[in-house]
């Protein structure tokens, strides 16, 4: 059984806090597209810029969508309460009818039949004692029962309030997302068209240069020693890939784990709120990774930045997790020897880097110990 992290809460808990964190007013749209770049250049700029803003959004639309489950969670033991609460109110109703119909002996009894059928006094005021002793327990089993249901009830509106409103937390920043997706693919396919000019207009100089220089035929060749001439330069070699960084031992077993799956998605595509088999985002990976090692983390860099317990950059350990940003809207896992692999962004498939590469390093924490 996979071993969660997850904050434990009970449903009143998650309803409190769930409605302190959903704050959908507060989340702004993207700003207006910038102006069309004027060059390749500008374009990869632009598509960078928008990237991470996808990124950052797609971790807070993670993070929304853990509180949205979180909520309807919440809602559902509410209404579980709720119902509980009515039965025990119909119950408790039922067992005041019973005492109050068989309130001594079986017999009804109230206070004139206590008063024109006890023998003495003393049996009298016995009697009407004991009548206001099953009053008030019947008013208290009544009250507490009405009021068990009145908090039910209560809950349950409360939850379901945050729920429908973390529910449209997350609509609207899907929208945003595909807002951001948009701009992307217009930057982007401005940046193929700048990209195609630019060749275009360097392929052009180079021919003009070609035809103003002599002919080989016009050049004489420096004579080398012993008569010969120059060779021409050879061509370099084409350069040879750097295969990814095997991950150095140490971290538990469960971190290597979580290290050799993340490895083995190396190449597949990031895609905004997956967490795999064949995409990924940056916490979905963690997710899917730890998740092989029977670890169960949320899915928002966000919540995963909380669990654990928190290392130092010096001190860190293959599997440990490290975040960027502040506040934090990305994760990776570290491999050793200053490596990590993440979901990077938007475009990027999944691969290795330098943790150094992201320039906003965080902190990092270490989930299996």
């Amino acid at each position: 059984m996979a071993r969660s992290l997850t904050p434990a809460r009970t449903a009143h808990r998650a309803v409190v806090a769930l409605a302190l964190t959903c704050g959908l007013a507060a989340v702004p749209f993207p700003a207006a597209a910038e102006p069309a770049p004027a060059t390749s250049r500008e374009a990869a700029a632009l598509i960078a810029d928008r990237a991470h803003e996808l990124e950052v959004l797609t971790e807070r639309f993670n993070t929304t969508r853990e509180e949205l489950a979180a909520t309807r969670r919440a809602a559902a033991s509410a209404a579980e309460e709720l119902s509980a609460a009515r039965t025990a109110l119909s119950q408790a109703r039922d067992r005041v009818r019973t005492v109050a119909r068989s309130a001594w002996t079986g017999n009804r009894l109230g206070p004139l039949q206590a008063m024109l059928t006890s023998g003495s006094r003393a049996e009298m005021l016995d009697r009407l004692g004991t009548l206001q002793t099953i009053a008030e327990h019947n008013d208290a089993v009544l009250g507490t029962a009405e009021e068990a249901t009145a908090d039910a009830d209560r809950a349950q509106e409360a939850a379901q309030g945050v729920a429908r409103d973390a529910q449209a937390q997350v609509d609207r920043v899907a929208v945003q997302q595909k807002d951001l997706d948009a701009q992307i693919a217009v930057y982007q396919a401005e940046y193929d068209r700048l990209t195609a000019r630019e060749a275009r207009a360097s392929r052009a100089a180079a021919e003009r240069r070609a035809a103003q220089r002599p002919t080989a035929q016009q050049t004489p060749t420096a004579p080398m020693a012993g008569g010969s001439t120059s060779p021409a330069p050879a061509a370099s070699a084409p350069a040879t890939p750097v295969p990814p960084p095997a991950p150095v031992s140490g971290g538990s077993g469960a971190a290597q784990i979580a290290v050799s799956t993340a490895m083995a998605q190396l190449g597949d595509p990031y895609v905004w709120g997956a967490a795999g088999p064949d995409a990924f985002d940056c916490s979905g990976l963690v997710q899917y990774s730890y998740a092989a090692a029977g670890i169960s983390l949320p899915h928002s860099s966000s919540m995963q930045s909380t669990m654990g317990t928190p290392v130092s950059r010096s001190a860190l350990q293959p599997g440990d997790l490290v975040f960027f940003y502040s506040p934090v809207s990305h994760v990776g896992i570290y491999i050793g020897n200053g490596q990590m692999v993440h979901a990077s962004t938007s475009g990027s498939p999944v691969k290795t880097a330098s943790i150094d590469d992201m320039g906003s390093y965080n902190s990092a924490r270490r989930i299996a110990g």
